[in-house]
């Protein structure tokens, strides 16, 4: 550490220390909202609480604040999967903006990839917001540059989207007659909150091959495996968070899950809903049981929640037809992700 940042503390956050961790987090949220405040996403103080104090069987997160002289100037955090790529390891690195430029950001995310090693992972990785003008590399761009300069290679090209809600009925519903007779051997079910215990286990089959089934791009991943009492024991660390799932699936003739969608929204963010997966079964493809469940979990949306105003999601780049499933909906993108990787020696 140099000269000038003698005075600079690192130090973990105790999860159960609620002026720590608020502390922590308008660090964090302020970092991550700076240049960006409309299409930032961060996650919000009572989320990121829950997730410190018990994100549940399958991750562990543990969070740093870099403090000068006793002001919280930097944020950083590790997350860290415990039943699969176990030698992987998410790591966040935010500092105050007018506090950049000093090597408190470097002297932090040192710190984390210590923290890591010891934890025995090897494989680092990091999301890296920017605008849409900074193109798919985040060329000149300081969260893309400040992790190219600590080690980190982009790995995966992602575009954020967001969709104005609502999306006319009869919009909805000549898409859905579009697709009907292409998947009118297959019955679509949707669902508010957990996953129903009928579905659970084909569900989280399904949720499972996402990681590797959608793109990866240059990232080190390993299929991953979720039992039911990993299904259930994520819904109820959702449900901590304050969050709420709106769920809709694609049965084969046997009833067996073959695609799904979900959609969350949270009550720390009014007008918001955020898509997280879509996938469909290698085998069960060409059928447009994609666009259908999407369809299909819109209506669900707006019947339920019309004071949602705002749906954002992630693609890959690469994710050709998902894309233009989600540009055929009326997505527009808003924003670039930047997946990072660095392999430690």
């Amino acid at each position: 550490m140099s000269d000038r940042l003698t005075d600079l503390a690192i130090v973990p956050v105790d999860p159960f220390d609620d002026a720590a961790v608020a502390a922590w987090h308008r660090v964090y949220a302020e970092a991550q909202l700076a240049g960006n405040e409309e299409h930032a996403t961060p996650w919000q103080l009572e989320e990121m609480r829950v997730l410190l104090q018990d994100a549940g069987t399958r991750i562990e997160v543990a969070a740093w604040s870099g403090l000068r002289a006793g002001r919280h100037v930097a944020a950083g955090f590790l997350r860290m999967p415990l039943q699969d790529n176990l030698e992987r390891c998410e790591v966040a690195v935010q500092v105050l903006p007018s506090d950049r430029r000093r090597g408190i950001g470097r002297a932090l995310a040192g710190r984390l990839e210590e923290e890591a090693r010891a934890l025995g992972r090897s494989v680092l990785y990091a999301e890296i917001s920017w605008d849409v003008g900074g193109g798919s590399e985040g060329t000149d761009r300081a969260g893309a540059e400040f992790a190219r300069a600590v080690g980190f290679d982009l790995a995966l090209r992602d575009v954020q989207r967001e969709l104005a809600l609502p999306v006319a009925d009869q919009v909805l519903a000549a898409w859905a007659e579009e697709a009907a007779p292409y998947h009118a051997a297959y019955t679509l079910r949707s669902f508010v909150g957990a996953v129903p215990d009928d579905l659970v286990e084909g569900w989280a089959t399904l949720l499972a091959s996402l990681s590797t089934e959608a793109p990866t791009g240059e990232m080190d991943l390993e299929p991953e495996t979720i039992s039911v009492e990993e299904q259930r024991d994520a819904e109820a660390v959702i449900r901590k968070q304050g969050r709420t799932k709106y769920n809709t699936v694609a049965l084969d003739p046997t009833g067996e899950v073959v695609g799904y969608t979900d959609i969350a929204t949270t009550v720390h963010e009014p007008g918001r809903a955020y898509q997280w997966g879509t996938l469909v079964r290698r085998d069960h493809r060409g059928n447009r049981l994609g666009l259908a469940v999407k369809v299909a979990n819109l209506r669900l949306l707006q019947r339920e929640r019309p004071d949602i105003t705002r749906l954002i999601t992630w693609n890959a780049e690469e994710n050709g037809h998902m894309v233009a499933v989600n540009e055929r909906l009326g997505f527009r993108p808003v924003a670039r992700l930047g997946e990072f990787q660095k392999r430690l020696s």
